[in-house]
């Protein structure tokens, strides 16, 4: 039978440092970190390597405790009135092999005490992209209602994240799909229960997902000129 790589720890970790955000508390359980979040972490990702690279060859794990797949925890306290030094969720980012050089399509697993869900796609896109991602749609309407309306896709994801309030410039505010290019965000998520996390199968329920979005993240990436 095989080995959950997360547990209930890796929760109630992330649930103490909700009531203990500060320097002090986080020094003093950093062993903790490592044991109960990063070290699961990699060791699950290096079983994620191969399954991912079949269902999704240029999408790169990086199965590292630093400067990998796995987002640090550190947060960028500079701008805004949230002053709290850490992040209190687990964020894996996969990337797609180009995303160095410019903003791509990736995919991105969210773990918290309250919310744990996969997520495809591009948030809040610069410019270029995003102004790509909007001439696609308008350049191909069927072929995005294909991504977007795929079932297996539809079935498993909800399309996310903020608009603008009106339409974009140079598109008409009555055009069919106004809803589509008012987006300032191309991300679909799917959520992920605490038994899927902490389960045996979690690398089957991820890949299952990877598969199911395709539709959406072949549109994206061919949107801004890349293979998926």
């Amino acid at each position: 039978m095989k080995t959950p790589y997360f547990s209930e720890d890796l929760f109630q970790f992330l649930a103490e440092l909700e009531d203990n955000n500060n320097r002090p508390w986080f020094n003093e359980n950093k062993p903790r970190y490592r044991e109960q979040i990063i070290d699961p972490a990699v060791a699950w990702l290096e079983t994620l390597q191969k399954p991912l690279a079949k269902a999704a060859p240029l999408i790169v794990v990086k199965a590292k405790g630093y400067g990998g797949s796995i987002m640090r925890v550190y947060r960028d306290t500079r701008f805004g009135g949230n002053k709290n030094p850490y992040k209190t969720n687990v964020g894996i980012s996969l990337r797609h092999e180009s995303a160095a050089d410019i903003h791509a399509p990736g995919l991105y697993i969210h773990l918290e005490v309250n919310e744990c869900f996969f997520g495809a796609g591009l948030w809040r896109p610069s410019a270029q992209p995003l102004r790509q991602i909007r001439e696609a749609i308008v350049n191909n309407p069927a072929v995005w209602k294909r991504a977007k309306n795929a079932k297996r896709f539809r079935d498993a994801f909800t399309i996310v994240g903020e608009s603008l309030k009106t339409a974009p410039r140079g598109y008409p505010k009555d055009h069919p799909l106004i809803e589509d290019l008012r987006r300032k965000d191309f991300i679909a998520v799917s959520p992920l229960s605490f038994d899927q996390v902490t389960g045996s199968d979690l690398t089957e329920t991820i890949i299952g997902l990877v598969k199911a979005s395709r539709p959406w993240m072949n549109f994206l990436c061919d949107s801004v000129g890349l293979d998926y």
